[in-house]
């Protein structure tokens, strides 16, 4: 046992070893005589910029969260009137319960989502050192998170403590390179690991709530919250959520899963199957209706669950990329900006002047 463990170690090291230099070639172009240099910021521009309009961008994300948040409220809201119209005073209490709800299902982890961090990769020449400083600093601020999170969570599991510990050494010393790589070494280990358990854990509760539920809103609700707790927690795994493009796709995917998730509910797959099933069913009326049920719920869960895995799968792909592409972006060559430039022009117009008023004294002695 102690053996495997050693082995599973030591692959690990090598894959994370491999990533980092995987990630250093890309920083590097081949010049004309065969040898490598350093990419420059045209370089990565053309590579892997694909230009996004940042302010819609932002629209748009905004837009598909109060849709997420409309239909939300609007399914809560049908079912507090559907119990007022049975009692007002038990309408009164599932108003406030479902309140709650409201909150705690997507108030809450809307605000947790928003609230991270995410790295700049969609850059120019202009743009670039900004957004290395900012990078920079958004990975300082990961690595404490994930080191106090390992530090006052006992038994958290997430990360692997060894690289946590170089993790603190290199953020009490300072140490840019070692931070980058100790976070590369976590992102492609045990922090993988503990995305596919909680998009596995959090498909299974989509597939179990969706067979036990019989009605196409709560079906639809459940899809929702459960996509929305996924997002929500590989973003806290990951200490950093995808920037504002990316998240109003993944938004639009949760939308799209509770479409679908509606369309099931009221498509009534079963009892289509039940109908292709022979004589022998039609003539056994409870036997054909409970084999629809079952039908009904396998089908449905086993779509709402595989649903809820893309959400989590392209969440990871989304912050996997970004993370790779900011890594590269830290290593380019940038050259002048607009600002440089304008300091050289000032500097050459100030060395004129001085010119000019030398002139004058020439002139007048």
């Amino acid at each position: 046992m102690a053996e495997n463990k050693n082995i599973d170690k030591t692959v690990a090291k090598v894959a994370s070893q491999a990533e980092a230099q995987r990630e250093i070639d890309a920083r590097r172009t081949k010049s004309a005589d065969g040898s490598y240099e350093k990419m420059s910021i045209y370089d990565y521009e053309q590579k892997y910029v694909r230009h996004e309009n940042a302010r819609g961008a932002r629209w748009f994300l905004r837009i598909t969260s109060a849709i997420i948040g409309v239909f939300l409220f609007a399914v809560l809201l049908s079912v507090t009137l559907k119990v007022y119209e049975i009692n007002e005073y038990a309408g009164y209490a599932a108003g406030g319960v479902c309140l709650i709800l409201y909150i705690c299902v997507f108030i809450v982890p809307l605000v947790k989502i928003m609230g991270a961090g995410y790295f700049v990769t969609q850059v120019n020449a202009q743009s670039a050192r900004k957004a290395q400083r900012h990078n920079k600093k958004l990975r300082t601020e990961i690595a404490k998170k994930i080191i106090d999170l390992t530090a006052r969570v006992e038994g958290v599991g997430w990360y692997d403590s060894q690289t946590v510990g170089r993790l603190a050494i290199a953020v009490q010393s300072g140490d840019d390179e070692s931070i980058k790589a100790n976070l590369t070494a976590l992102y492609s280990g045990s922090v993988k690991k503990a995305a596919k358990d909680i998009i596995f854990k959090s498909s299974l509760k989509s597939a179990m709530y969706s067979a036990v539920s019989q009605t196409a809103k709560t079906d639809a609700l459940l899809v929702v919250v459960v996509n929305m707790q996924v997002i929500k927690d590989l973003v806290f795994l990951y200490g950093f959520r995808p920037s504002d493009a990316k998240l109003a796709k993944i938004f639009m995917a949760v939308i799209r899963n509770s479409l679908i998730a509606y369309g099931l509910s009221s498509a009534q797959i079963g009892n289509t199957v039940v109908k292709t099933m022979g004589e022998a069913v039609k003539g056994i009326p409870i036997l054909g209706s409970a084999i629809a049920a079952i039908v009904d719920s396998s089908v449905q869960g086993l779509t709402n669950g595989t649903l809820t895995t893309v959400i989590g799968y392209q969440t990871i792909r989304y912050l996997t990329k970004e993370y790779k592409l900011q890594n590269i972006l830290d290593g380019v060559e940038i050259a002048e900006t607009q600002e440089e430039f304008e300091e050289a022009c000032e500097e050459l117009e100030k060395e004129l002047k001085k010119e000019q008023r030398r002139g004058k004294r020439l002139a007048t002695a």
